[in-house]
C-alpha cells in the first residue's frame, strides 16, 4: 500500500510546509544549507524533489544562486530513506539531474534494511529510528561502487549513518497506509499475513517479528495497529522534527475520524500549532492526493510547537472541490489559502466556509474550527461547508439550520444514554463463547450480524443468524449476552444502498460484525432512537461523526459509536415517549429508500416531520429548513457517492416539493415498492 504522489499534490504539500518555514533569510545560502528536511518513506523522491524546488526558487527570487545552493541540499540538507533499491536510485537520479553538471560528493539518500537479516534478526525499515538516532543502511547512493539489485539482496554493503532527534526542520512524508490484520492467529492463508510487513517476500514467522519489534518501537506514542503504519510514520516525524520545524503528511482520510487515530490527533492538538488540513470533496479516485489508491486521503501540515509556546487551539480546513492538476493551480491554491487566513469559523453559524477561489473559478472552502485531542476533524471532504457548522452547532445542543436562527435542542453523546455492545471478536473470535449459526425463529440466542440491503429497509429488522454456546463457555456466554439489546447501530453504513443508521430487534439480540447493539435502561429509549437515527438530523449527526475514506460509507467503529451526538432522550416527558411509541408503530409497515435519496423519499420526509414536529414540538418552519437540510447532505460527494440518482423516465422519483407535501399528510396512505 505505498502509492505515488502526484506531482501536483506534491508541489502543494511542499509549498504549504516550506511557507511555514518564515523565519529564513532565503537570500543566506550557508543559512539553508545547514537546513535538514527528511522523507523517510521517500519513494522515487516526489516530495523530496518537490520541497527542493521550492527552496532553491525561494533562494533565486531572493537574489541567490540556485545553481550553487545544489551541493550543500545534495550533501547536507536532503534526507531520504526508503527499503526498495530501485526507488532510492530513482531519487537519486531525480535530484541529481535537477543540476547535473554541479558535481557533489555524497547525499544523504539510503536503502535501509528490511524482513529477515542475516544475523537472524529482523529489521523494520526506517522504523528502527524509533528507538535509535543510528540507521544501519544497505547502501549509500554516493559511492557507485555499491550495486544493488531490485530487493538490496546482491552486495548490501554496511553503511551507518546518524539521524538525530528533533534536529529536522521539516519531515515530509507519505507513507504507506496498511493495517494490521486482526485475523492471522493460527491461520497459515495468504491473505491472514500481518500486512504492514508483507512486503519483499517476508513470510509469517519474520513478520510476527517485525509487528512485535514495531510494537516495542513505537510503545507510549501515537501508533496504533488498526490505524496502519502510518501512524508509525506519524510517530517518527514527530520523533524527528525540532521544536519550531514543520510536519507535512500525506495520510488516509481515517485520520480525520477513526478511534484508532485518536493518538495522532491528540499528538497534533497538544504538541503543534498552525495546523492545516486538505480534503478533496469529490468521489472515486478523484478524492485522493496520490495515484490509484482508491481512498480518501487527506495533507496535514502543522509546525511542531516549542517549549515555551502553547498548542494552536484551532485549525484551518480546506475542501477542495477537486484536486490540482498542475503546478500553478496548486501554487495558486497555497496562495489562496495563506490569502483567507483562519476562514470563516465552524461556530458562526451555518453560513458556509471562506470561498478559495482561483481566478474566477471557485476551488474549495476553509472552515476555521477549534480542536480537541478528544474530538474527530469532522470539517473534511466538505462540498457544502454549512452542514458542518449545522453539525457542529448540534454538538453543542443547538438546532442552526442554514437560513434560520438557532433553537436549543438537548443534545448529548450516546456514551451517556446508553451502554454500547461488543466488538464481534468478543462474540465468536477464538476465545469467545459462541458459534454462529442459521437462523431460527425459534433461536435461544439470535443476533443481527451481517448487512443485507433488501431486508433493511424498514425500521424493524430480522435477526440474521443465531449463536451456539460452545461447551465449557456458559458462564461467558451469559456476560456477553446480557449486552443483547433491540437497538444496533451501523457500523460500516454506505449511503448509496443502505437506508437505516439505526435498526431494532423485536425481540433483544446480539449485534454482531456491522450491527454493535446500544442498550438503555428505559425500554421505551428504543423506539426513540430507532425514530431519532434514521431522521435526515440522525443521519447528519451519524454523517459527522464517522470516517469518510470511503466514496459513500461512513465507518465508525465499536468504541467510536459511544460519540455519536444524540437526542438526550432523558429530557422528553411520558407524553413525548407515549408519542414516539405510536410514531414507531406507523413506520413499522413503511420502506425507506437509501440515505442518498433522503431529500426525495417521501417516507423519510414523514418521518422528518414526526420528529421535528409532532415529537419535539418545532413547527412547520423548521421542518422544512429540515428538508432543505436533507438536501444539501444529499449532495455531498461523501454521501452519494457518485452514484446517479433514480431520475430514468418511468422510475419514481420525488422532488423535494413532492416530497414535503405528502409530509404534510397527517396518516400515510401508502409505500412504494418498485414494480
Amino acid at each position: 500500500a505505498t502509492f505515488y504522489t502526484l506531482p501536483p499534490s506534491a508541489s502543494l504539500l511542499a509549498r504549504l510546509a516550506v511557507s511555514l518555514l518564515d523565519d529564513l533569510d532565503w537570500a543566506d545560502a550557508d543559512r539553508l544549507g545547514r537546513l535538514r528536511v527528511g522523507d523517510f518513506a521517500c519513494g522515487t523522491g516526489a516530495l523530496l524533489s518537490a520541497v527542493y524546488e521550492q527552496i532553491a526558487a525561494r533562494h533565486e527570487r531572493a537574489g541567490g544562486d540556485a545553481a550553487a545552493l545544489h551541493r550543500p541540499l545534495m550533501e547536507e540538507v536532503l534526507y531520504g530513506c526508503d527499503v526498495m533499491p530501485s526507488a532510492v536510485h530513482i531519487t537519486g537520479s531525480t535530484l541529481s539531474g535537477l543540476w547535473p553538471d554541479r558535481p557533489f560528493e555524497l547525499s544523504r539518500l539510503y536503502t535501509v534494511p528490511y524482513g529477515r537479516q542475516e544475523d537472524g534478526g529482523v529489521q523494520i525499515g526506517s522504523l528502527e529510528l524509533l528507538q535509535s538516532s543510528q540507521l544501519t543502511t544497505l547502501f549509500n547512493t554516493s559511492d557507485p561502487a555499491l550495486r544493488t539489485g531490485s530487493v538490496g539482496e546482491e552486495t548490501a554493503a554496511r553503511v551507518s549513518t546518524e539521524v538525530r532527534d528533533g534536529d529536522f526542520d521539516l519531515v515530509i512524508m507519505n507513507p504507506p497506509f496498511t493495517r494490521a490484520g486482526s485475523d492471522w492467529e493460527g491461520s497459515k492463508r495468504k491473505e491472514d499475513y500481518i500486512k504492514q510487513f508483507r512486503g519483499l517476500s517476508t513470510d509469517l514467522e519474520t513478520q510476527k517479528e517485525m509487528a512485535a519489534r514495531l510494537k516495542g518501537f513505537a510503545r507510549d506514542s501515537c501508533y496504533h495497529g488498526y490505524a496502519g503504519i502510518a501512524s508509525a510514520f506519524v510517530a517518527l516525524a514527530d520523533r524527528k522534527v525540532k521544536p519550531g520545524g514543520v510536519v507535512a503528511l500525506v495520510l488516509p482520510l481515517s485520520v480525520a475520524g477513526g478511534e484508532s487515530w485518536k493518538g495522532v490527533r491528540r499528538l497534533f492538538a497538544a504538541e503543534y500549532t498552525d495546523l492545516t488540513v486538505l480534503s478533496i470533496a469529490a468521489t472515486g479516485p478523484r478524492m485522493s492526493f496520490s495515484s490509484d489508491t482508491g481512498m480518501a486521503e487527506c495533507l496535514v501540515v502543522a509546525r511542531k510547537r516549542k517549549a515555551e509556546g502553547e498548542p494552536g487551539r484551532r485549525a484551518v480546513f480546506l475542501s477542495l472541490r477537486e484536486r490540482p492538476h498542475g503546478f500553478a493551480e496548486a501554487a495558486a491554491i497555497v496562495s489562496g489559502v495563506r490569502r483567507l487566513g483562519g476562514g470563516r469559523r465552524i461556530e458562526d453559524g451555518p453560513y458556509g466556509g471562506s470561498r478559495l477561489t482561483v481566478g474566477e473559478d471557485l476551488r474549495g472552502d476553509v472552515l476555521n474550527a477549534p480542536r480537541d485531542d478528544s474530538e474527530t476533524w469532522g470539517a473534511v471532504r466538505l462540498h457544502d461547508s454549512s452542514l458542518a457548522q449545522t453539525a457542529h452547532a448540534l454538538t453543542q445542543s443547538s438546532l442552526w439550520l442554514p437560513g434560520h436562527e438557532a433553537v436549543a435542542l438537548p443534545i448529548v453523546r450516546l456514551a451517556f444514554l446508553g451502554k454500547r455492545g461488543l466488538h464481534h471478536r468478543n462474540i465468536t473470535g477464538p476465545a469467545a463463547p459462541y458459534d454462529r449459526g442459521v437462523a431460527s425463529p425459534t433461536s435461544t440466542f439470535p443476533a443481527l450480524w451481517n448487512h443485507h440491503a433488501r431486508r433493511e429497509t424498514r425500521l424493524v429488522v430480522e435477526p440474521d443468524l443465531q449463536l451456539h454456546v460452545r461447551v465449557d463457555r456458559e458462564a461467558r456466554a451469559s456476560e456477553v449476552w446480557a449486552t443483547a439489546s433491540r437497538s444496533h447501530v451501523n457500523l460500516d453504513f454506505t449511503f448509496g444502498s443502505q437506508p437505516l443508521a439505526v435498526a431494532f430487534t423485536e425481540r433483544a439480540c446480539i449485534g454482531g460484525r456491522v450491527w454493535p447493539t446500544v442498550s438503555f435502561v428505559d425500554r421505551r429509549f428504543d423506539y426513540v432512537f430507532a425514530l431519532w437515527g434514521n431522521s435526515s438530523l440522525g443521519l447528519l449527526a451519524h454523517w459527522w461523526h464517522s470516517g469518510r475514506q470511503q466514496s459513500s460509507k461512513a465507518g465508525i467503529t465499536v468504541s467510536g459509536i459511544a460519540g455519536l451526538s444524540v437526542l438526550d432522550l432523558r429530557t422528553l416527558d411520558e407524553a413525548q415517549l407515549e408519542g414516539a411509541r405510536r410514531i414507531f408503530d406507523e413506520f413499522r409497515s413503511l420502506d425507506l429508500q437509501p440515505a442518498f435519496l433522503a431529500d426525495t423519499d417521501p417516507n423519510r420526509a414523514l418521518l422528518d416531520r414526526r420528529v421535528v414536529c409532532d415529537l419535539l414540538g418545532f413547527g412547520e418552519d423548521t421542518f422544512r429548513g429540515v428538508r432543505r437540510l436533507a438536501g444539501k447532505w444529499c449532495a455531498e460527494p461523501s454521501v452519494h457517492g457518485g452514484k446517479k440518482r433514480p431520475e430514468a423516465e418511468g422510475s419514481l422519483t420525488y422532488r423535494f416539493e413532492q416530497a414535503e407535501e405528502y409530509a404534510l399528510v397527517a396518516e400515510p396512505l401508502f409505500t412504494f415498492r418498485k414494480s
